[in-house]
């Protein structure tokens, strides 16, 4: 035994074999005694190698689908025994209502909202187990709920923080909701005051509360196609004589909503110009406050939604995009900001760069005249000038000669 490198004996008897090579491969008994002798060997035993799973076909980090579509999504290994392939929703125990195809695929027919987060494919045999995973963003639906969501008591006052949830691939705005616990009242007459939260952020305080009073609070997400499901309730009681509070997480969801008159940019359309591609629009048709801002989005070939530019003035109504890659689809579209208040996305619009010429990084308005016309009027003021200074010499001339005719006839 002692002769195998890596080869031990336990105190019960057990062999270790630290690593598995041939020199393992035979059969075994195993003869037990004592001082009075033993009673015969065992009954042999035959080892095996055999190979763990490993993956031939692994799925990509991420996936993304508009809801309704089917999406397939590859998964294979290999063993000795073959592996069983089987593909798991991460976090969630119910049905997922996906199948599992005899190659190892994941298949979504049609694809669905609540099939929107990390899978597990996990490759099983005898030896052993082995798992990778992916991420599937289902776009074109409501947003999902916020996570994480905290309170942090302060003097009259709290501040609410949250992690967003997937935006479902649009543009996607948040409220607070909140509301006193008063005593010896029903739940359902409970007011519930809803705040919006400036652009970008992913907290808010929640100022002018009474001390020592409990109230719950909420968080909610939407996007042009609605709203998500309220965040879970934290309730918390802010800071007064008696300092800090502990938070609670009771389970029910406030029910009132909230409407927000902005209306999106209009007519928004694209032009390709010599440096870069145009983007002109109309404003908003009805807006409750002054627009205070333009923000511009685009995907490149059905990706997720990215923020171009979110700083646009309020008093433009085009931009130029340089900066684009040659042969790839491009979508663009537009949101208005009016205060804290987000408009729902304008019409989208599609540009195609095949055959296009790469243009500058930088993004800039059309002030400028293009470079055939600015070389036509650069040309023009030339020829002008040059001609100007051919009549002056020839007028010169002209004078000249005149003047030298006349001497002579004097004499």
């Amino acid at each position: 035994l002692f002769q195998f490198p890596g080869w031990s004996m336990r105190p019960d008897g057990s062999i270790v074999i630290a690593t598995g090579n041939d020199d393992a491969l035979g059969v075994y008994t195993c003869t037990p005694y004592n001082s009075y002798g033993t009673a015969g060997e065992s009954q042999p035993t035959r080892v095996l190698l055999k190979d763990p799973p490993t993956f031939t076909v692994r799925p990509k980090e991420e996936y993304f689908q508009e809801v309704g579509r089917e999406l397939v999504i590859p998964c294979a290994a290999r063993g000795d025994p073959p592996p069983t392939v089987t593909w798991l929703k991460v976090g969630s125990a119910g049905k997922s209502g996906a199948q599992v195809d005899r190659n190892g695929s994941l298949i979504f027919r049609p694809l669905a909202k609540e099939q929107h987060g990390l899978w597990e494919c996990r490759a099983t045999n005898q030896v052993a187990s082995v798992s990778t995973a992916t991420s599937v963003h289902v776009l074109g639906t409501s947003p999902h709920a916020v996570t994480n969501v905290s309170v942090l008591p302060l003097l009259l006052a709290a501040n609410i923080s949250w992690e967003p949830g997937f935006d479902g691939g649009y543009f996607q705005r948040f409220s607070v909701w909140y509301t006193p616990l008063v005593k010896h009242l029903p739940r359902a007459h409970h007011d519930w005051v809803s705040l919006s939260v400036p652009v970008g952020a992913r907290h808010l305080l929640v100022e002018n509360l009474q001390p020592d009073m409990s109230y719950q609070f909420s968080v909610l997400a939407q996007n042009k196609l609605g709203s998500g499901p309220f965040s879970q309730i934290v309730t918390s009681v802010p800071r007064g004589k008696r300092g800090f509070p502990v938070t609670t997480v009771p389970p029910e969801p406030p029910a009132m909503t909230i409407r927000v008159f902005l209306s999106p940019p209009q007519a928004l359309m694209a032009n390709e110009t010599v440096r870069g591609v145009l983007l002109q629009w109309e404003p908003p048709a009805q807006f409750s406050v002054a627009l205070s801002g333009y923000a511009l989005e685009l995907r490149q070939d059905k990706g997720g939604w990215e923020v171009l530019d979110r700083s646009i003035p309020s008093t433009k109504t085009q931009v130029l995009v340089p900066g684009l890659i040659k042969d790839a689809f491009y979508e663009f579209r537009l949101v208005a900001f009016a205060g804290s208040y987000i408009s729902d996305p304008s019409n989208t619009v599609n540009v195609s760069t095949a055959g296009m010429e790469v243009y500058p990084s930088r993004t800039q308005l059309p002030e400028l005249l293009p470079q055939p016309v600015l070389a036509g009027v650069i040309g023009g003021i030339c020829f002008l000038s040059v001609a100007v200074i051919f009549s002056t010499m020839a007028a010169c001339i002209m004078n000249r000669r005149r003047a030298a005719r006349l001497q002579k006839r004097r004499r």
